[in-house]
């Protein structure tokens, strides 16, 4: 765009190429503090997904041994309700499909009000501090859900997008502009760098369709610990 402006309509004279080097400067500047930050933010989102995977499976595994402490008719139906739970919650992580996501979710909820209804009777018609263990043991299986969700819908907001875009833009036409030749693989550099960039941070910053993902390995180590015990 910037080698079209300047072999179409007035090249830049040489008087103004230092004020005009200046320009290029402090926009690919801000460029870089732009794509600095969005790549921050990327990785903080990152973490935290990782981090709220890991306090998923904390949870289901201290409720899955808090429910020993049911009535022996309840455990099994528990623990059975858990390890579903706990399925369903690796196939959040690890599906790509829209469909498959939807009926996960609704599975989900489903077994939540299951969880829930199964320790609540209990603690119903035993309301004691042990009972109290076990619902707090369930509220922390549900609570950590509604956080992982919360930090799957955290995303790089698309103004944030626009704005990267736009300085992007303008600093390779200005690049372009300034150039002294037409052409030739330099002025390619700018502009593969920065798409480059971009695909990273979009990469990171998508939970579900890129390439670096989170990897529900806690959980995955939790069903085949509580499967083989």
């Amino acid at each position: 765009m910037g080698t079209i402006l300047r072999t179409r309509f007035r090249p830049l004279a040489e008087d103004e190429r230092q004020d005009f080097t200046l320009a290029i400067n402090a926009t690919l500047t801000l460029l870089g503090l732009l794509i600095g930050f969005s790549f921050s933010m990327a990785i903080s989102r990152y973490d935290q997904r990782k981090n709220f995977e890991e306090e998923e499976a904390n949870a289901i595994g201290t409720a899955y041994l808090r429910a020993e402490l049911l009535p022996a008719t309840n455990i099994a139906t528990t623990h059975e309700l858990l390890l579903t739970y706990l399925d369903n919650r690796v196939q959040f992580y690890t599906t790509r499909s829209e469909d498959q996501l939807a009926r996960i979710d609704a599975e989900t909820s489903k077994l939540q009000s299951e969880l829930w209804s199964q320790v609540r009777s209990v603690a119903g018609a035993q309301p004691t501090p042990v009972m109290a263990l076990v619902i707090s043991g369930v509220n922390d299986v549900l609570n950590t859900q509604g956080y992982t969700q919360a930090a799957w819908w955290n995303r790089i907001p698309i103004a944030a997008w626009a704005l990267m875009g736009a300085i992007a833009l303008c600093s390779n036409v200005l690049v372009g502009y300034a150039a002294h030749r037409s052409g030739g693989f330099v002025l390619l550099i700018l502009p593969l760098a920065v798409s480059i960039s971009f695909l990273l941070i979009a990469d990171i910053d998508s939970p579900r369709g890129g390439l670096i993902r989170v990897n529900p390995q806690n959980l995955v180590s939790l069903s085949q610990s509580l499967r083989h015990q």
